[in-house]
Formats: structure tokens, C-alpha cells, sequence
């Protein structure tokens, strides 16, 4: 197994520059169009998140008392709207293993049109990275939420963990566009550092309102960057 030769890995000022072009490539007209469809799914699979944990809690809840269990149930729904900001990470990945490759092949065009632009993995290894890390984004965020009232502790886990998430899945899904899975491992080990700094992006905007519901497509924008910026050049398609 022979990774392509490397230079020297993106500064923080290299990684701003990229998230700048991010950010402002998420409002282009090629992408305003995939906008739309990772919106109406992202809204789709939060509101099944809220309504099967909001009925799956209201079944379960027997209480003596119809106002108690009133009240609980508020404050269960309540607790929701908020667990809805943790679930935003996992649902990311979801989203992103749907539209990455629609996304990247545009991200690529414009870095580089005279360069061929990857190709599209086998759809089980996208499949089993997104559930992979969706799994396990889920986890972690909920260990966050149960932080949620300790101070600075639970602000350091969701942002610590969603940023090794972040940035390790989607350099994955970036990467897997050029390079066999178990090259991207290696690559995705010998940057970790680096991928790890890039994720804090993501997170930076995942823990927006509003603003994280944007996570797929500023994530695919962002990473196909880093990971270009790793590359010296180019390798032929994977399956050539």
C-alpha cells in the first residue's frame, strides 16, 4: 500500500482561507440547489427524531395523575427542542452520505477544472462510514446532553468529540473519492492532527442554531479542500 506523496500540511491561516471559500461556495447557485434537497431531509429526520421519542416517551409514561403527566410531558418536549441541537451532528452524516458525492464533484470543478474529478465510491462503503459514525455521533452526543448541566464540561465534550467526528467522517467521504479505503485510513492517520483542527470548524458552526442545519454541505465544501491541500497531485480515478 503507497500513499502519494504529500506536502506540507494546510497552516491555520491555509484552513481559514478554506472555510472562508466554503462558507461562500454553500450560497453559489450549483450548490443552492442541493441546498434544498439536504434541508427538506435534514427537516424530515429531525421531526422523526422529536415525534418517535416524543410518542415513544408519552406511551411509556403512566402516572396517577393527568396534570403530573401533562407536565412531564411539556417538559419531556421541552427537553427535545434542546436534545434537537446535539442531534444535529449524527443527522450530518446521514444527510452527508446521501448528497457528499453531488456536492464534492461541484467543490472539485471549481478548485480545479482541468483536473478529473473523483469518482463515486461503492455506495456500502459510504454507507457503512455514515451509519459508522452517525452510530457514534449519536452516542456522544448523548453523553453531552447528559452533561448539560455541568458547566464547561459538557461545552468541552460536544466540541472535543464533534470534532474528531466531523473531521474524521467527512475527510473520509472526501478522501474515499480517490483513494481505496484502506489508503484513506492511512492518510486520515498520518494527518489526524490536522483533520482533527479542521473539525473544530464543523463543530463551530454544528453548534449554531439555524446555521448548523448547514453542517452536510459546508463540511463537504471544507474537506474536499483539506484534503486537496494534502495531496501534491491528484491520483488517477480509483477504479482506473
Amino acid at each position: 500500500m503507497n500513499l502519494p506523496e504529500t506536502r506540507e500540511s494546510p497552516s491555520i491561516s491555509m484552513m481559514i482561507d478554506a472555510a472562508v471559500a466554503a462558507l461562500q461556495q454553500i450560497f453559489s447557485p450549483p450548490f443552492r440547489r442541493v441546498l434544498v434537497k439536504t434541508l427538506a431531509l435534514t427537516f424530515l429526520l429531525l421531526i422523526a427524531f422529536f415525534v418517535g421519542v416524543e410518542r415513544l416517551f408519552a406511551t411509556w409514561l403512566v402516572l396517577p395523575y393527568s396534570w403530573l403527566s401533562t407536565l412531564l410531558t411539556v417538559v419531556a418536549g421541552l427537553g427535545l427542542v434542546i436534545g434537537l441541537a446535539f442531534a444535529i451532528t449524527p443527522v450530518s452524516f446521514i444527510v452527508a452520505g446521501f448528497f457528499f458525492d453531488e456536492l464534492a464533484e461541484i467543490v472539485e470543478a471549481e478548485i480545479d477544472p482541468d483536473h478529473p474529478i473523483g469518482t463515486t465510491p461503492p455506495l456500502g462503503e459510504v454507507i457503512v462510514i455514515s451509519a459508522k459514525f452517525a452510530g457514534v455521533a449519536l452516542l456522544v452526543n448523548l453523553v453531552a446532553l447528559v452533561l448539560l448541566f455541568v458547566p464547561g464540561l459538557n461545552a468541552m465534550v460536544f466540541f472535543v468529540a464533534n470534532a474528531y467526528l466531523l473531521g474524521r467522517g467527512y475527510f473520509e467521504l472526501a478522501a474515499l473519492r480517490y483513494r481505496a479505503i484502506e489508503d484513506v485510513v492511512a492518510m486520515r492517520r498520518a494527518h489526524g492532527v490536522q483533520i482533527f483542527i479542521a473539525g473544530l470548524f464543523i463543530a463551530v458552526l454544528a453548534a449554531i442554531p439555524i446555521a448548523n442545519l448547514l453542517t452536510p454541505l459546508f463540511g463537504a465544501a471544507f474537506m474536499v479542500r483539506i484534503h486537496r491541500s494534502f495531496s501534491q497531485r491528484l491520483p488517477p480515478p480509483r477504479f482506473q
